[in-house]
């Protein structure tokens, strides 16, 4: 059976401590699956096909990497994609405390789906989407923390 693991997010927009999970992720999985959730009741700062088309670019030599787009729960899109692995990133403690908490109400959903967590690397611990968007809505240059393949 292929091992597919789906890395769930809004990814407004990917950082490069997005990119060093996946990346990291890669040997351990057959197949990884950037799947960005839309959320109606979220405000975004970008659309979803302009971070579809950032999260491609970022992965475009690595072929088992793909992109999608996907509404409701992340563990019904899981079996949907016959998944069974979810792929988590953790900066520090207060982000294993809310993930923790997210896996377990997964497993209680699907206990065939397990819940992989790699700590991001120390360079890009303080990096995450929302300090980004800041520096981005005051004017200043985010592109250290992006891929080379987004300019903003």
């Amino acid at each position: 059976m292929k091992k597919i693991a789906v890395f769930p997010g809004s990814f407004d927009p990917i950082t490069l401590g997005h990119v060093s999970v996946i990346k990291r992720a890669l040997p351990l999985f057959d197949e990884i699956i950037v799947a960005i959730g839309n959320n109606s009741q979220k405000k975004y700062m970008f659309d979803l096909k302009q971070r579809e088309g950032w999260i491609k670019g970022a992965f475009v030599n690595d072929n088992k990497v793909s992109v999608d787009i996907y509404q409701g729960l992340t563990i019904d899109y899981c079996e949907k994609k016959n998944a069974k692995f979810l792929l988590r990133g953790l900066r520090n403690q207060q982000d294993f405390e809310f993930e923790r908490s997210i896996a377990q109400m997964n497993r209680k959903l699907n206990d065939e789906i397990e819940t992989i967590f790699l700590f991001t690397d120390l360079e890009y611990a303080a990096i995450n989407s929302t300090i980004v968007r800041d520096i981005i809505r005051n004017g200043g240059n985010a592109d250290q923390f992006l891929p080379a393949n987004i300019s903003i």
